[in-house]
């Protein structure tokens, strides 16, 4: 599970790196220059950008600490309940081969 969120972290921090890219080769571009208003604005989606890709890493990273939280939390029942664990596994194993018998 942790290098599936590892995946996705990078993944998302990829895209997000090349939004920015395509956004500031578009905002250099010098057909702008003419607009006066462009040095604000290119500093504004700067800003913007910097603030959405760390907002989106953290978002990342706090999903990833969630699940890794609840896969330990799981964990530790496992260990302290293993007849339970089995019991309810039995249960499920048993209801899917009855389903499964009846068709």
């Amino acid at each position: 599970m942790t290098t599936s969120a590892s995946d996705t972290l990078h993944s998302t921090q990829t895209e997000l790196e090349k939004l920015v890219a395509d956004l500031r080769g578009l905002m250099a571009s010098k057909d702008l220059d003419s607009v006066p208003e462009i040095k604000l604005l290119r500093q504004r989606l700067d800003d913007g950008m910097h603030s959405v890709r760390d907002a989106a890493v953290r978002a990342a990273q706090e999903a990833a600490h969630q699940a890794k939280d609840a896969a330990r939390a799981a964990d530790r029942y496992a260990h302290d309940e293993p007849w339970r664990v089995a019991g309810a596994a039995l249960a499920v194993g048993a209801l899917v081969g009855f389903l499964l018998a009846r068709r």
